[in-house]
């Protein structure tokens, strides 16, 4: 497959990191830092526009070093870009560290996979086929 991409920022294109990689590093956009506060989310804006095949959707994903070191995250994990979105990508960050983190510009914010995907014709049915497991959730099955 193919990924289409107009690139507005100062950055490199997203790339893998390592041969098998399941998902490349997105850079934000900034031209000076930004400081997050405890708690305090925003739109952090990347310069990337995309262009996804049909049946493909890209999931942003937080950086494990970035949520371990320091806190940072993305809000709406994963957050789906949809192959018919043409805007500007942008990362919901938010701090959940107990001081101010600062975001340079160019640096490494989070994770883009792009996964395959299926739209279901939906039918509305009276009853579902029964499991062992059933309704059961939520803890049910007493393992952690």
């Amino acid at each position: 497959m193919e990924l289409r991409v107009i690139n507005k920022s100062n950055n490199p294109l997203p790339r893998y990191e390592s041969v098998q990689a399941a998902g490349m590093d997105i850079r934000c956009s900034l031209t000076e830092p930004v400081t997050l506060q405890p708690l305090e989310r925003r739109l952090i804006p990347t310069g990337l526009f995309i262009e996804l095949p049909a049946g493909y959707e890209a999931q942003i994903r937080p950086r494990s070093g970035l949520a371990l070191k320091r806190g940072l995250t993305v809000l709406n994990t994963p957050g789906t870009i949809d192959a018919d979105y043409r805007g500007e990508v942008g990362v919901i960050l938010i701090n959940l560290s107990g001081e101010a983190q600062t975001i340079e510009p160019g640096e490494r914010i989070c994770q883009m996979v792009i996964a395959k995907h299926e739209q279901p014709v939906i039918v509305e049915v009276n009853e579902l086929s029964e499991t062992e497991r059933g309704a059961g959730g939520f803890g049910h099955s007493g393992r952690l």
